[in-house]
């Protein structure tokens, strides 16, 4: 009830600023959002932060079957913040968040101090495949005003895929900033486990069962089994176009059912940013990678991912 409240609050709001110039009625509407990211952050036994494209609603589906088996729920319940703890008390909140607002309410630009107190799952992917990932989402997927609020193109531009990957606003050098500041700052952070999006690709329920391992679950093997097969990808893409997580909202549902671009589940390959490229253009995708104090999570510029440590802080 209280975050409908103030969601409502921020529509009532973000309406009556419609007259304000548009860098304006940005400020504010992020600073409303910013509120809603603190108080809920406040409120979370457990945080799971990631760059946007991430494979974090593939994640999130494999802990929505787990955590349905827990309270016996139906499939069709997304992990929702409290929603399975309201339901049974033993089980914890978790806020999924791109930590995108947050710091324009609290102020802190250069540090994650908001997140110092707090148990976090870091979920990391490859920059160069969530560069491109989310070229497709802001083509496909991305609401106009999303797009306003978060400096991406506007909408109704074209933009080539290798400019907009090499965008300082919106490309590959945002996903950096955002892999360095929490590699140098995730050492400060109460409790912490860190997961590759190549590591559950690789090996799904291991992943599975180090998060749940962090949240203190009392999960079975043929709880994360389960989970696995739910989450797969051939199943993945049937929930989509079925919609059955209709009733939350837009996070799985396809832009247009004809463009397989404009589905959330749209290719799960690791290192798939290639593609895309001329051997000049990976060159200069990678030289940028190399201008950075790494690897950032064991990512490096024209090499597979370092074996990770899996470890937790």
């Amino acid at each position: 009830m209280l975050d409908n409240l103030s969601v409502a609050a921020r529509y009532a709001v973000v309406g009556a600023c419609l007259w304000l110039p548009k860098p304006r009625q940005r400020s504010i509407e992020r600073w409303l959002r910013g509120r809603e990211e603190f108080s809920k952050a406040r409120r979370a036994d457990y945080i799971l932060m990631s760059f946007g494209k991430s494979g974090r609603t593939w994640l999130r589906v494999m802990l929505s079957r787990v955590f349905q088996q827990l309270a016996g729920a139906g499939k069709d319940t997304m992990l929702e913040f409290d929603n399975f703890k309201r339901r049974d008390p033993t089980l914890p909140s978790l806020f999924f968040t791109h930590g995108n607002y947050l710091r324009d309410y609290t102020g802190h630009w250069d540090s994650k101090a908001d997140f110092y107190d707090k148990k976090v799952v870091l979920l990391v992917r490859d920059p160069r495949d969530v560069a491109v990932s989310q070229y497709f989402q802001w083509k496909y997927r991305m609401l106009p005003r999303k797009k306003m609020l978060n400096r991406y193109p506007p909408h109704g531009t074209e933009v080539e895929l290798f400019d907009f990957i090499m965008s300082a606003d919106a490309g590959l050098p945002v996903v950096l900033d955002f892999f360095e500041m929490w590699q140098r700052e995730l050492p400060k952070v109460k409790e912490s486990v860190v997961v590759r999006y190549e590591d559950m690709r690789a090996d799904p329920g291991r992943e599975l069962s180090r998060v749940l391992e962090f949240f203190r679950l009392p999960f079975t093997e043929a709880h994360v089994e389960e989970a696995v097969a739910f989450a797969s990808y051939d199943n993945m893409k049937r929930l989509e176009q079925d919609r059955v997580f209709s009733g939350h909202g837009q996070r799985l549902l396809p832009g247009n059912k004809a463009n397989p671009d404009s589905y959330k589940v749209r290719r799960a390959k690791v290192g798939g940013y290639r593609d895309y490229f001329d051997d000049a253009q990976l060159a200069a995708i990678d030289e940028l990678m190399a201008r950075r104090p790494g690897p950032l999570f064991g990512y490096l510029p024209e090499a597979e991912p370092e074996a990770s440590a899996r470890s937790v802080g």
